[in-house]
């Protein structure tokens, strides 16, 4: 029987069947084409639509740097104020200075980068408000923070996991959100997104190997678990997705979204970066027992796998857990303050929206160990070529044979 050699993380090389490489890369460019045109199709052609906007969120802000601030008496005669004085330092009215009236308790001083917008009156008078801070420098060096730390424990396979990342934002800022405002299903735009984020981050990351097609393939799958029960307990717990305060405002605004479709477009994405971790994890530790035991035999191999995903996802979904119980952190506090029973809590749809998220995402990452596990094990089941165990010079292996073993090629 003929076989081909795929690679797991620079390790030692494992056979693959030939029989599965005979069909596992035509599905995986098949499914990939298809991803292509549903993109093609669903391709947003503009949001032309003019919508009041009450939060100015198109507001364009002056930058401004604070010179001074000081507690003083509200000009409406009651309480206490904070007076802020400041100097623009872009736009029509750089170098220019002026001052506005906040809250006493705010948090703006002497010395702060902040936003600004600008309204000039009929008399032709500017009147300010304070916008936002300035937080650009800040958030440019922890990128850049971010991106060192990850080449430097990565080195190629971080350049390749740093460029499906930006390749992950353009779609969904490109593609997925203007799509969904052209009004087009939620659901079947995240899907299609989550797909196409899917194929780019795991080839870049992980290098065009049976390793990567496996786990992409994997997650897919357990993608489409969670579609259908995301789709099941977002109808049967009645969720309308306007507990989301965005959403409300979106639904206010006439933009015509459909607040369930966000929801469920919510969980699909958000589930998807979790899954290939658990995917690639399975595949990379079946890859990884089978080269330092190629006589395992398939059940055995795919049942130590399977050990090593349970300790994942067990740590993973507590990790999944307390990041929604962090974020909805004031919401619970709200309830507790108000001593409302821990049934009645749990039952508000502000609350069981995340836990059909949480609860969801987390059985289809459950489902994504098996899956990805016995995908993995029955490709690379059949036992080594002895010309490659003798160390046979004149059988290609698939690599250069000459390759430094610390090379983090996939």
């Amino acid at each position: 029987m003929s076989h081909e050699h795929g690679h797991a993380s620079g390790d030692d090389d494992v056979v693959v069947d030939q029989r599965w490489l005979a069909w596992l890369w035509p599905v995986v460019i098949g499914l990939g084409v298809v991803v292509v045109i549903a993109m093609a199709v669903l391709w947003p052609l503009g949001h032309d639509e003019t919508v009041d906007d009450p939060l100015l969120l198109d507001a364009d802000p002056v930058a401004a740097d604070v010179v001074d601030d000081r507690l003083i008496t509200c000009s409406s005669g009651v309480g206490d104020c904070r007076w802020i004085e400041f100097e623009m330092t872009d736009g029509p009215y750089e170098g220019e200075s002026a001052s506005i009236e906040l809250p006493a308790d705010s948090r703006v001083r002497e010395g702060d980068a902040i936003l600004l917008t600008v309204f000039e009156t009929e008399a032709g008078r500017l009147v300010f408000d304070f916008y936002d801070f300035q937080r650009s420098t800040a958030l440019w060096v922890l990128v850049a923070l971010f991106a060192v730390a990850v080449i430097a424990l990565g080195r190629w396979r971080g350049v390749g996991a740093l460029a499906g990342l930006a390749v992950s934002l353009f779609v969904i800022v490109v593609f997925a959100l203007p799509a969904i405002l052209d009004g087009t299903d939620a659901v079947l735009i995240a899907v299609v997104a989550a797909a196409a984020i899917a194929y780019v981050a795991l080839f870049l990351a992980h290098g065009f190997h049976p390793s990567t097609a496996i786990a992409l393939l994997a997650t897919l799958a357990s993608l489409l678990i969670t579609v259908v029960l995301a789709q099941l307990f977002v109808g049967f717990t009645n969720l309308t997705g306007l507990s989301d305060d965005n959403s409300l405002l979106l639904f206010g605004l006439g933009e015509g979204v459909d607040a369930r479709g966000i929801l469920l477009a919510g969980i699909v994405i958000g589930s998807l970066g979790v899954l290939d971790d658990v995917t690639v994890t399975q595949v990379s530790a079946v890859w990884q027992l089978k080269s330092v035991q190629r006589e395992l035999p398939t059940r055995e191999l795919a049942g130590r796998a399977m050990r090593i995903g349970r300790d994942h996802i067990s740590s993973t979904v507590n990790t999944l857990f307390l990041a929604y119980a962090g974020t909805a952190l004031p919401l619970l506090l709200l309830f507790t303050s108000a001593q409302q029973s821990v049934g009645s809590v749990l039952t508000r749809e502000l609350v069981a929206v995340e836990i059909v998220r949480t609860l969801v995402g987390s059985i289809g990452l459950v489902a994504s160990v098996p899956i990805a596990t016995w995908l993995a094990a029955l490709a690379v089941s059949s036992t080594a070529d002895p010309a490659l165990v003798e160390g046979d010079p004149t059988v290609d292996v698939g690599g250069d044979p000459t390759a430094d073993p610390a090379d983090d090629r996939v």
